[in-house]
């Protein structure tokens, strides 16, 4: 066995040995066996899947959470001559049909996934008709609460694994912390000496922290830039408007730099990517949108003009620097000036406890009726709630934990067709029962001048099946282009564990793990604060951070261990909330509430933090939309509760 991984090694990526880790994880897979690889930004992870999807018999399915992810692994497999494809929103029909014939037919082993494509009712009956030796989940911390960015629908992967029958689960990160690292383990059954470490700390990356007030930092940067301008670098910053800026303040020194984000044209974007890989732009003045998987090796130095929203964020983003193994810069300009404004996006995204009675009531409510599945359309209970979509999703997460609900399947509740080709034609494409079949489809249908939307009770009345099978059949009428298929609104469906609960408690239990959370992310903003100004080494806290104890000294090479510890610039004073009017700025949003109104309302229409509730009042147009940005909710909050009385 280890001989034929070797001769694939050798055979497909052209390397004699495999890097540190690589061989533990392989060989785990090859052995039957789930595994782990927490590496390093750019130490070699994906290659651990790609050599095992050639050894293993079926279908490599990775779930992935950026499209630019899979782009640049599909575009690397492509070169090895690897049969790899993905399934996602940019694709024609024509061209997702391809791809699932080629997967049924065996012709592609690896199949590359968003985790939200797995909501698709119709994708997951295909994916259960096909045998898969491997789920991969890429950036695995996404499936811990406790991680950097926690995706609740990550939650259901290991339910996913079982219902498509899959066997072995190979996960993949570059950032995990002692907790998530359990918390993972924990979840898909990896046994603690299938986790292969391989350690944080990159000797070649020089790690800086300097304090510089908010008007000082373009001429820092210009001045830290000016010997550097030959050579790859990105510069991160937290606003899409900031990127425009900064890049043109550079231009303006000399510095030729170009702007990406996620608000620019997707062929912009595609065009910068293309010309910095290729070297031909040096400069990119970035949002986190950029980077993702980029695999370029030669980037020599990583500036963050913000401080980064985390420990873990940062060290993806320093991790694309230097991955030739040649020294690389990374520098981290730092102030306090954002902090309220970080701070205060966390408190944004916890629902208040009225709110969380809402969405109980509403399963109260369906069971009194006598239901024992509760149905719901995430956005319209967002709207209802007043409870963000992410958010929303980690409260029903909750509710599954808490045995109240179970996951049972998500539907699209309309599937509308129009005839690519003549109805007769197609009816007449079938024979005997299969014929009445597809005919009783479309005669219970429902129809408009050009499309149907399938009626599944008529059929079901005219036609006794099940659902799945008219699945089955309208996918293959699309896949033949005799029609053309649509879905939307799409339903979450519920099982109703237990119908009678104490729902007082449980709001308040609910809530507080909420503010739980709430806190954590607090936390985190000042950990990242604490290590940015710590008088110990960087790169020493960086490795402990994420559980890695080989590096016993100091480094010797970061900005602290060079006797510069950074120190933070005095804050700006803001002016005393007391100088303000505080019915002129809340007025507007507290005659447009209504009855809704609330203290945590008012403060986040203040502090101009959304919600649904603002988005369907206009509220950002209203007088005192953000007008106090710059202070800390909890100042906010307790100078709105003064003034309500």
């Amino acid at each position: 066995m280890t001989a034929d991984l070797h001769t694939l090694l050798q055979q497909h990526f052209g390397f004699a040995s495999f890097r540190p880790g690589q061989s533990e994880v392989v060989h785990a897979i090859a052995e039957g066996r789930s595994a782990a690889a927490i590496f390093p930004t750019g130490s070699g992870k994906s290659l651990c899947y790609q050599l095992s999807a050639l050894h293993l018999p079926h279908l490599t399915l990775v779930v992935s959470p950026l499209l630019a992810l899979m782009q640049d692994q599909l575009a690397f497999l492509a070169q090895k001559g690897i049969q790899a494809a993905s399934i996602d929103s940019t694709q024609s029909r024509e061209e997702s049909v391809n791809v699932m014939n080629g997967v049924r037919a065996g012709q592609i082993k690896i199949l590359m996934v968003s985790v939200e494509r797995l909501n698709n009712e119709r994708f997951r009956h295909f994916m259960s008709q096909v045998p898969i030796s491997l789920l991969v989940v890429d950036e695995a911390h996404c499936i811990s609460e406790w991680g950097h960015n926690f995706r609740p629908d990550y939650l259901k992967l290991p339910q996913y694994r079982q219902a498509f029958n899959i066997k072995q689960t190979l996960l993949l990160t570059a950032t995990a912390t002692p907790q998530v690292i359990q918390d993972m383990g924990q979840k898909f059954g990896i046994d603690s000496n299938d986790i292969t470490l391989t350690g944080f700390y990159r000797s070649n990356l020089n790690l800086a922290v300097q304090g510089v007030k908010s008007h000082d930092k373009i001429a820092y940067l210009a001045q830290w830039l000016s010997g550097r301008v030959q050579q790859s670098g990105i510069v991160y910053v937290t606003l899409q408007q900031t990127a425009e800026q900064v890049a043109e303040q550079l231009r303006q020194q000399s510095i030729p730099a170009q702007a990406y984000h996620a608000g620019m044209d997707s062929e912009r974007r595609q065009l910068i990517q293309r010309q910095f890989m290729a070297g031909e732009l040096g400069l990119i003045v970035a949002t986190i949108a950029f980077g993702m998987g980029i695999d370029k090796s030669n980037i020599r130095f990583v500036a963050h003009y913000d401080l980064p929203k985390s420990i873990e964020n940062y060290a993806q983003e320093i991790g694309r620097a230097g991955r030739d193994g040649l020294p690389s810069d990374c520098l981290v300009l730092a102030n306090g000036d954002n902090l309220n404004v970080l701070e205060n996006f966390v408190y944004g995204d916890t629902p208040e406890l009225s709110a969380i009675n809402y969405v109980l009531t509403e399963i109260v409510q369906c069971t009194s009726q006598g239901a024992q599945q509760w149905e719901i359309l995430l956005n319209s209970l967002s709207n209802q709630s007043n409870i963000r979509p992410l958010s929303l999703k980690t409260l029903l997460v909750y509710l599954e934990i808490s045995n109240i609900i179970k996951p049972v399947y998500s539907y699209f509740a309309e599937y509308k067709y129009k005839f690519l080709q003549p109805q007769e034609d197609v009816i007449a494409r079938f024979n005997g029962e299969r014929q009445d079949f597809v005919n009783a489809i479309i005669e219970s249908s429902d129809k408009a001048r050009t499309w149907a939307t399938v009626n599944f009770e008529q059929l079901n009345q005219c036609y006794p099946s099940d659902r799945g099978r008219a699945l089955t059949a309208l996918g293959y009428l699309d896949e033949q282009g005799m029609i053309e298929l649509q879905t939307k609104q799409m339903t979450q469906v519920y099982d109703v564990v237990t119908p009678h609960f104490d729902q007082s408690a449980l709001a308040a239990s609910l809530f507080e793990r909420f503010r739980t959370k709430e806190q954590s992310e607090i936390d985190r903003i000042h950990q990242l604060v604490a290590f940015f100004t710590s008088g110990t080494c960087l790169s020493r806290q960086l490795s402990e951070y994420f559980a890695d104890h080989q590096l016993q000294a100091d480094c010797g090479h970061c900005s602290v261990c060079a006797g510069d510890p950074a120190r933070l610039p005095p804050l700006p004073a803001l002016p005393p909330l007391e100088q303000y009017n505080f019915a002129h700025l809340s007025q507007s949003i507290i005659n447009k509430l209504g009855d809704s109104v609330s203290t945590v309302l008012v403060s986040r229409f203040l502090c101009g933090l959304t919600t649904p509730v603002f988005t369907r009042l206009k509220a950002r147009s209203l007088t005192g939309f953000a007008a106090l940005e710059q202070y800390r909710f909890s100042d906010i909050k307790t100078w709105v509760e003064l003034h309500r009385g």
